[in-house]
């Protein structure tokens, strides 16, 4: 196959995958804005609808650490293809809900097939791309969380408000099922991981993947990257309505605009990443991620196209560090092991983002008047771990060959 149609075959891949992200994206961020729908239907408290959010996270942990353990047995198509029409079938299980227990199960199996989900996509690109176009691969599929802010979320709470809380799922269920025909047809089989042999047994799949000395750099890595920025983003519309002075009315043009920088930085990193270096590109990204995150958490009542500012400082380095270390991740993964390194690795993410929201929570207080306390310690913590990540992306080496 030459050269330019390799290419155009990759874009097809990755166009499926995106879409596969995005779909998986948009449920997760859109429960928490349909909260105030589902609390009145179900008579349920804050708490029962955090439990809602927080199910997810902890159902995806633990599929992705189990399913680390079988994932490279089978064609990671088929993977992708089975665990997606299952999801599909959780979206329509939450939109047919007619009950709080009813719908905590279903999110929590929207998790399990999630966390699966979220970690093949990875997986793939890096068998299906070459490493030297890697980085832009990444940029394309990880743009996925921009557009599922800028449009996924809008045309979800539209249909929400026109309709009910259940027509966003009902949306998401017929969407997966469409993206789903188009991965079927659009991504070939990936079966080089499975002619390289596999281990037998659980504790020989878990000495070939923590023994590595690479992959435990991975862990740590991914771990901290996460860590630092789930510190930040679930109290930054809580903090600019507090303490900034930015309207509700006015968020949703907030994030839209902070999301349209992000897809532009996504996009723009991927491809430079390739030409200059992972490394040196992740070091800038992070180096402006840790100073917009203190500009971010020390801003003080605004005007709105300052609160804009630097949300779209904060959002864009945000992303812009990610595609390159995504792309580094992948490439340290053996490559007969890659599977289970991105299931455990996404495991490890979830446990880190649940972690630092508690850390988050327990730092943050709130002041009589209702603004945010010491936000800006949180600040100093999540850049301080982001340059850490600087040191830890250096360690990180390629399992595959130079290319």
């Amino acid at each position: 196959m030459t050269a330019p149609r390799q290419e155009s075959r990759e874009w097809l891949v990755l166009l499926a995958l995106a879409g596969v992200q995005f779909s998986q994206i948009v449920d997760f961020m859109v429960l928490m804005p349909l909260g105030t729908q589902l609390m009145r239907q179900f008579e349920i408290s804050p708490t029962q609808l955090g439990f809602l959010v927080s199910i997810y996270t902890v159902t995806a942990g633990l599929s992705g650490f189990f399913s680390a353990f079988v994932v490279d047995r089978f064609d990671r198509k088929t993977v992708l293809l089975a665990t997606l029409g299952c999801f599909a079938a959780t979206m329509l299980a939450c939109a047919l809900a007619q009950s709080y227990p009813g719908l905590l199960a279903a999110r929590a199996v929207a998790g399990a097939f999630g966390g699966v989900i979220a970690a093949n996509i990875y997986t793939i690109v890096g068998d299906v791309v070459p490493e030297c176009r890697r980085g832009r691969a990444f940029g394309a599929v990880m743009s996925a969380f921009s557009i599922a802010s800028i449009a996924g979320v809008p045309i979800s709470l539209y249909l929400a408000l026109y309709f009910t809380w259940r027509a966003p799922y009902l949306f998401l269920a017929v969407l997966c099922i469409a993206i789903l025909l188009t991965s079927w047809f659009a991504i070939p089989p990936v079966r080089a991981h499975l002619e390289a042999g596999r281990e037998e047994g659980m504790l020989a799949q878990l000495r070939a993947v923590f023994g590595r000395p690479n992959h435990l750099r991975i862990f740590s890595f991914s771990a901290l990257l996460i860590f630092s920025g789930f510190l930040l983003f679930p109290f930054i519309a809580p903090y600019l309505v507090a303490n900034v002075g930015v309207s509700e009315g006015e968020l949703p043009a907030v994030y839209l605009i902070a999301g349209l920088a992000s897809l532009a930085a996504a996009r723009w990193v991927g491809g430079l990443s390739d030409r200059v270096g992972r490394r040196r590109v992740f070091a800038a990204a992070a180096v402006s991620m840790a100073f917009s995150a203190l500009l971010m958490t020390s801003l003080p009542r605004s005007p709105l196209a300052v609160a804009v500012f630097v949300s779209m400082l904060m959002f864009s380095t945000s992303s812009a560090r990610m595609v390159p270390a995504m792309a580094l991740v992948t490439s340290g993964a053996e490559p007969r092991l890659r599977g289970s390194v991105m299931s455990f690795n996404s495991s490890i993410q979830q446990l880190a983002a649940g972690l630092a929201s508690f850390v988050a929570s327990v730092i943050i207080g709130r002041s009589a008047e209702g603004a945010l306390t010491n936000y800006w310690a949180v600040g100093i913590v999540s850049a301080a771990g982001t340059l850490a990540c600087i040191a830890l992306a250096r360690r990180i080496r390629s399992a595959e060959a130079a290319t």
